[in-house]
């Protein structure tokens, strides 16, 4: 199984496991979308973004204050279950939305594919 070479021999994940070398097979790319409508579940939100801060590429939250809710776009790269474990999570909270957009990959290059 091919293995990124940009990364050090030994790293751990954000559980703590240690891999040798990081397969980029399984590795997605992709955008959580969610809308907070209850914001008493605003520290839980983060608390569990926060455990998957090593997966997180981007993150941008923008309050709409005239319709009370706040709008958080996040973009991952990480195996397809941490990812779907997140959404998951993060879909459980009270008055949280989500839905996540997965890149098209080419399982062979790892790098997408234009359509």
């Amino acid at each position: 199984m091919p293995f990124d070479a940009e990364w050090e021999p030994c790293v751990s994940d954000t559980r703590g496991f240690l891999y040798v070398g990081r397969e980029t097979m399984d590795k997605r790319i992709a955008l959580i979308g969610i809308i907070v409508e209850d914001t008493s579940s605003t520290a839980e939100l983060n608390e569990i973004l926060h455990e998957y801060g090593g997966d997180i590429v981007a993150r941008m939250g923008v309050p709409y204050r005239e319709r009370s809710v706040c709008i958080i776009s996040v973009a991952v790269d990480a195996p397809a279950d941490r990812i779907s474990s997140l959404a998951g999570k993060l879909g459980r909270l009270r008055g949280v939305s989500v839905k996540t957009m997965y890149t098209k990959m080419d399982n062979e290059t790892g790098r997408g594919q234009h359509v």
